[in-house]
């Protein structure tokens, strides 16, 4: 589902009523625990974490005017994506994450390379989202960019 929002706030006012409790929760454990450096704001539609240009001038390979992304999250028809770029690029942190999992969730994993879907809001799990968002540092995530856009 697309929304035409400019800011997160603006997102969340426009998604169903029911997941603004889990989608203020979401923002607010990823707000608290990433990495000083990254920067929230709206990217491709979404509610989005990325590397200012302040930080990498360079942008985005695809689109240098935007900001580097590095995660985000959507509310879809059927479920509450997480998008996290760590996750499909470093298989460190890809494979904690899926060893983790269960441990915080009875849910079976619904994952593809970069997103986690949630059909089931009340599961959301906010503490391993939590830990999951400290995994990685602003400047652990230009490098392995740069090294993947060498390639």
């Amino acid at each position: 589902m697309q929304y035409k929002a400019n800011t997160p706030e603006d997102y969340i006012s426009q998604t169903p009523e029911a997941r603004h409790d889990a989608l203020n929760k979401l923002r607010e454990t990823i707000n608290k625990n990433l990495p000083k450096g990254f920067e929230e704001g709206m990217q491709y539609g979404m509610i989005g974490y990325y590397v200012p240009h302040s930080v990498y001038p360079n942008g985005y390979h695809c689109n240098p005017k935007e900001p580097l992304p590095f995660m985000s999250f959507a509310s879809q028809k059927n479920s509450v994506n997480l998008y996290h770029m760590g996750i499909y690029s470093v298989s460190g942190i890809h494979d904690w994450f899926v060893a983790e999992y269960p441990k915080h969730s009875k849910l079976k994993l619904d994952m593809g390379k970069s997103c986690i879907r949630f059909k089931k809001i009340e599961q959301i799990p906010f503490d391993l989202i939590a830990e999951l968002c400290q995994k990685i540092t602003v400047e652990e995530w230009i490098s392995v960019y740069e090294t993947a856009i060498k390639k």
